[in-house]
């Protein structure tokens, strides 16, 4: 009986021992994960004391649940957690299936250079820093000289002298356009690389079958993208409860503070710009909770409905 106990341990000895260069491989990734990840999770300590930097995470006294009951008693964390759910629903439905339509638009085309050129042009705005996207947008809609408000007040669509960055009703269509444009080439990625794996001969018998392109794309095509789909809308949900803290910060301004207060922008105001570092990790913290709710109940939906899970 011991021998047979002890078999497991040897096997998995020999099979770690011939697969030691992978292993080698992945220990830079394994040491950043632990690095980065999990040792400063001991941080989250301090959302449960007064925590000041001389003190340091032994000597901070221990005050409890104080900064949660804090928390949910504050009116701006409220107003800040509407607008992040309102914010991250709206760029999931819109968002989301945008990336699909690009790889199932790109693996339509015919001439290859074409298509190449026009995943180029997709993925750049990906590389390009908030910072630049804010700035361009400043300069686009500048009431007096930008080019895209000049167009609309040609158009009939706006008043003279609008100010498109200042105005709280533009802001959500002004999130969420800026979002897709910038990440749809990139997130088309996955799907794409997902298509390159259907058998070609799928689509051979489709033709045969007299499928014009559409039924292919219906039966072929999408149902060979479900797990991949599944898979990352479960991420998708996990992540509604956090934002784009660089689009969020740089976007905002005294006339649209009010929609752009997220919770990631409202954790590093009151924890950094005020110093309040124990109230802005409760927030964090509660983040993390959610986050982890949504996306368990988002896998456990998805195993009853599609059969298809994360985990």
């Amino acid at each position: 009986m011991r021998s047979r106990q002890a078999a497991p341990g040897r096997s998995f000895a020999k099979r770690f021992w011939l697969q030691r260069y992978l292993m080698l491989l992945t220990l830079p990734a394994v040491a950043w994960m632990i690095v980065f990840n999990y040792i400063p999770m001991y941080g989250i300590v301090i959302a449960f004391q007064e925590y000041t930097p001389f003190q340091g995470f032994l000597h901070s006294p221990w005050i409890g649940l104080a900064n949660f009951r804090e928390l949910f008693n504050d009116p701006t964390f409220t107003q800040s957690l509407s607008n992040t759910f309102k914010i991250s629903i709206a760029k999931l439905v819109f968002g989301f299936p945008a990336p699909i339509l690009l790889a199932l638009l790109l693996n339509e085309l015919v001439y290859k250079r074409f298509k190449r050129i026009v995943q180029s042009l997709t993925y750049l705005p990906h590389f390009v820093s908030w910072v630049l996207v804010v700035g361009f947008m400043y300069t686009l809609l500048d009431p007096d000289t930008g080019v895209i408000t000049r167009m609309l007040e040609t158009l009939g669509l706006i008043g003279p002298d609008t100010m498109l960055m200042g105005d709280e009703k533009a802001f959500l269509p002004l999130v969420v356009f800026t979002e897709v444009w910038k990440n749809i080439g990139w997130n088309s990625i996955i799907y794409l690389a997902a298509i390159a794996g259907i058998d070609p001969q799928l689509y051979e018998a489709g033709v045969m079958d007299g499928a014009n392109r559409f039924q292919r794309i219906w039966h072929i095509t999408l149902p060979a993208l479900k797990p991949t789909i599944v898979i990352l809308l479960i991420l998708s949900i996990g992540g509604l409860i956090n934002s784009n803290f660089d689009q969020m910060y740089l976007m905002q301004n005294s006339m649209t503070q009010d929609a752009a207060n997220v919770l990631s922008v409202y954790s590093y105001e009151m924890g950094l710009v005020l110093g309040r570092f124990s109230y802005g990790t409760a927030v964090g913290v509660f983040q993390s909770v959610v986050a982890f709710i949504l996306m368990y109940a988002a896998n456990y939906g998805s195993r009853k409905l599609t059969k298809e899970s994360l985990f």
